[in-house]
């Protein structure tokens, strides 16, 4: 028997410092998050940034929590219900940190006599630290806890015509009635140095400008590559013209060198380059969340205002739409399908 497990990234179980301190443990201590030596990734971690970065992202996810709880989790479990109503093999919902875990998910799918699994990560472009380690852990999980289970792992679908469809529809009707002067696309930053390690010919991502636009085998796993190429196809299928949108990379850490342009950086100068009404989209998710609601909707919306801006919008993902959750029902129906 089929069944299906979305999997996004997962929440702390409140906004509290005593939650989000096991959750961002648990986050920052996967090696493919912070690839470094596990005795570095520990000093690191537990030695430095748990000393106090708790009580601050703490203080972050308090600014966007709803009565029900986590916008993510919330956001995440209303498009599940509504795929699974547009389907009819079990579909279950899983996170890759916190509570909800991929063990769970597995074993709900288990219990209803699952045995062949479409495994869907939450994120159009493929990275280390969101598709990779979703990806190996449930490998892991399956062969110590499943091994009557198969895995069909579903590929970034960044590219993909009905994703690409439904997520300019969106951007569309977000943005009727805004007369935005600039529309800018944020995609979440990663270090340079995991567009390298995804780079399967060794040699083909220089990240120079022109490697993401040159044809080859590293495509398929590059996360850079991929993030221009969602922007591309929306903004070609939107009419956009050139001068009118541009593309950055927000969330880094220090120390690092992460991909660039900036958006905080960016953001903080357009109003000076004339760009007084601006229009955020953030295609690297499909429910909103912290670096979403709190990083682009408040900390960016107040950055863009203080420095001369005079209107933001921050465009909404795609949640729980009719329309994104009728693609992922149509890829479910094409795996069901298959042999």
């Amino acid at each position: 028997m089929k069944g299906v497990l979305l999997v996004n990234l997962g929440s702390p179980e409140s906004p509290t410092a005593k939650d989000v301190k096991p959750y961002l443990d648990e986050f920052l201590m996967d090696k493919y998050v912070i690839d470094v030596p596990f005795l570095l990734r520990a000093l690191l971690v537990r030695g430095i940034i748990l000393q106090t970065r708790p009580k601050k992202s703490a203080e972050a996810y308090a600014r966007i929590w709803t009565s029900e709880g986590s916008p993510l989790i919330v956001l995440s479990k209303k498009m599940h219900q509504k795929v699974q109503k547009l389907v009819d093999i079990p579909v279950a919902l899983a996170m890759r940190y916190g509570t909800m875990t991929i063990q769970k998910g597995l074993q709900e799918l288990k219990d209803k006599g699952v045995t062949e699994v479409m495994l869907m990560p939450l994120y159009p472009q493929h990275a280390m630290a969101s598709t990779t380690t979703i990806v190996v852990l449930a490998e892991e999980l399956r062969q110590k806890f499943f091994p009557e289970m198969t895995f069909t792992n579903v590929p970034a679908f960044y590219n993909k015509p009905d994703y690409i469809q439904a997520l300019a529809n969106s951007i569309k009707k977000h943005l009727e009635g805004f007369d935005y002067d600039h529309l800018l696309f944020s995609y979440h930053g990663i270090p340079k140095r995991h567009i390298r390690k995804t780079d399967v010919t060794k040699s083909h991502c220089a990240i120079d400008g022109s490697c993401c636009n040159t044809p080859s085998p590293a495509h398929e796993f590059c996360y850079r590559h991929q993030c221009y190429e969602t922007t591309k196809q929306v903004v070609k299928l939107l009419g956009i013209p050139e001068g009118k949108y541009s593309q950055t990379f927000q969330s880094r850490l220090a120390g690092d060198k992460w991909l660039t342009p900036y958006t905080d950086v960016e953001i903080n100068k357009m109003p000076e380059q004339g760009i007084k009404k601006l229009a955020v989209v953030t295609p690297a998710f499909v429910a909103d969340c912290l670096e979403t609601l709190e990083e682009i909707a408040m900390e960016a919306n107040e950055q863009f205002l203080h420095h001369g801006g005079e209107e933001f919008m921050a465009v909404p993902c795609m949640n729980d739409e009719e329309e994104w959750c009728g693609v992922v029902a149509n890829w479910i129906g094409d795996f069901k399908r298959s042999n």
